[in-house]
């Protein structure tokens, strides 16, 4: 398996490991494989992919929808380093308040 799927304290974020395949030429890797992801309990479908690019010290925003525009997320860093922040804003869940803090870079090639 290309990948390790940790689920977090907070349902529905997991982070997702991928296994490079290195070689002298340098390494490649598989970001995103829809069977092992659903293998993985992630069933979304993502319908949209974005790549920002930001300077040094930038808060790119805070990101929160409600249904029935509430959208799913893959995090993923190509160059330099991000730190990450998810809280639970659902009032209803077992888990409200609860936040989980990563700092996802292109050397651990984490994504979440």
């Amino acid at each position: 398996m290309p990948f390790t799927f940790k689920r977090l304290e907070i349902p529905d974020v997991i982070l997702i490991e991928p296994k490079p395949f290195h070689d002298d030429r340098g390494f490649f890797l598989e970001s995103f494989k829809i069977s092992e992801f659903t293998e993985n309990g992630i069933n979304t479908k993502f319908v949209q992919d974005n790549i920002s690019h930001s300077v040094s010290d930038v808060i790119r925003g805070l990101h929160f929808q409600k249904n029935p525009k509430a959208q799913a997320k893959l995090v993923t860093v190509i160059k330099g380093k991000i730190f990450d922040c998810v809280i639970d804003l659902r009032k209803n869940s077992k888990t409200f308040g609860k936040y989980f803090k990563i700092i996802i870079s292109d050397n651990s090639n984490f994504s979440i």
